[in-house]
């Protein structure tokens, strides 16, 4: 992911050349013996996509939670295609995120009501206005249409990263910027889906300052950027948190593509099972024969010699 800036030029240079698929796409990986994933977007269309990566995360927006990135299935299918290694899911997805409030979106809520129904809100009642009570409810509509309208295959079992960067609108509110996330994450957590936050902690505390003791985004997993290399990436993972009771685990550094390196190890291989219990053999029937008197008894063998 990348600032309005970053994205503009990466556009010009995939207009400009598309790169193929090729040995030299998977360079950092190899050279530094490092396990990658990597990230893809609407940037990529056109262009080529990373190979051998061993986890693909896909972004579901055009650089903005209102609109489509137009490769998304093309790009899931790539992900699709990771040849695992880590913990990390193969295919994960990310979401842009913003709050227009105070930039003149196209759609803004005016009350609680999402398809007819009333959805709770921990912040109040939404009555137009950019508080946080409207931002919550906009976030939970951003990610009720990404979730619903992305064509996502099965998107309850993904993992969702939410997208938080300075280059998109964000109002002056902190706690409405807050709001916004928790809303998003409140939809995605609704059904089932995982959530993490995608972010440096410079950023998220421009956007969203010091969250409320109650936040549904404390505990959530980060995702850093910031690294420059294979190895800073693997330093990165011992930052803090974006959030009280995360964990970091992914960090991600910027050459050709977007490298991602997850922090958190595999878990162990299952132990292998128990050996078969083996009965032990049956003693051998004995042979009878009958004695002088008629009655039955073992036969006894004559010793040889």
């Amino acid at each position: 992911m990348k600032t309005a800036k970053l994205v503009a030029l990466a556009c010009f240079l995939f207009a400009w050349t598309a790169t193929p698929v090729s040995a030299a796409n998977a360079a950092p990986m190899e050279a530094s013996g490092i396990v990658l994933g990597n990230d893809v977007s609407w940037p990529q269309c056109g262009g080529g996509l990373p190979g051998g990566q061993a986890f693909g995360i896909v972004g579901v927006n055009g650089g903005r939670p209102d609109n489509a990135n137009p490769c998304l299935a093309e790009q899931l299918q790539w992900a699709a295609s990771s040849v695992g290694g880590t913990s990390q899911p193969p295919a994960a997805l990310y979401v842009n995120t913003a709050n227009p409030a105070e930039s003149g979106s196209a759609w803004w809520p005016a009350s609680n009501v999402v398809g007819g129904a009333d959805v709770p809100n921990p912040y109040g009642i939404c009555d137009g206005s950019a508080a946080a009570a409207c931002a919550y409810i906009y976030g939970y509509v951003m990610a009720f249409n990404d979730m619903n309208y992305s064509g996502v295959s099965d998107p309850a079992k993904r993992l969702w990263w939410l997208d938080v960067e300075t280059g998109n609108a964000w109002s002056s509110d902190q706690v409405a910027n807050e709001a916004d996330l928790e809303g998003m994450t409140a939809y995605l957590q609704s059904i089932g889906a995982q959530v993490g936050i995608y972010s440096t902690s410079y950023q998220f505390g421009i956007i969203a300052g010091q969250l409320l003791a109650g936040s549904r985004l404390n505990g959530l997993k980060s995702w850093l950027a910031g690294a420059t290399s294979p190895e800073s990436a693997v330093e990165l993972c011992s930052a803090p948190p974006l959030t009280a009771g995360g964990v970091v685990a992914l960090t991600q550094f910027t050459t050709d593509f977007d490298y991602n390196y997850s922090c958190i190890p595999p878990a162990p291989p299952p132990p292998p099972p128990p050996a078969p219990v083996v009965a032990p053999p049956k003693p051998p029937v004995p042979t009878l024969t009958t004695d002088v008197n008629g009655k039955r008894k073992p036969l006894r063998l004559q010793p040889q010699g």
